[in-house]
């Protein structure tokens, strides 16, 4: 996959699917990273197979235990988050067009700008 998870690689690839890639590349069981996550491995599954979304606070645990850069995967992940809002809005790429636009005018919140 991609070593450092550039954004070519986060766009095509889901959140799930990515960590799923990462983890089964490396053998790593399910259970560890369950264990990590101090949840079950049903649960852990269901991440990974994109049925439940991870929180926020579980994607550094992850990237720990897959040895991939945090921020790299934090970006897949709110990739994820965002194409989940908009993905059923008839004009998503406009909507999209929108947000950039407004971070580009009024910056974010932190007073950081972003790429």
């Amino acid at each position: 996959i991609c070593q450092n998870l550039t954004n070519e690689c986060s766009t095509i690839m889901v959140f799930g699917e990515l960590i799923r890639f990462e983890r089964e590349r490396q053998q790593i069981p399910q259970k560890t990273l369950a264990a990590a996550l101090n949840i079950d491995i049903p649960m852990y599954s269901r991440i990974e197979r994109g049925e439940r979304p991870a929180k926020r606070e579980q994607v550094p645990i992850i990237a720990r235990v897959l040895g991939i850069d945090e921020n790299s995967l934090m970006h897949v992940w709110v990739a994820n988050k965002v194409y989940q809002i908009v993905k059923e809005e008839e004009n998503a790429v406009g909507i999209l067009n929108a947000v950039v636009e407004d971070i580009e005018k009024r910056g974010t919140e932190d007073g950081k700008e972003r790429e």
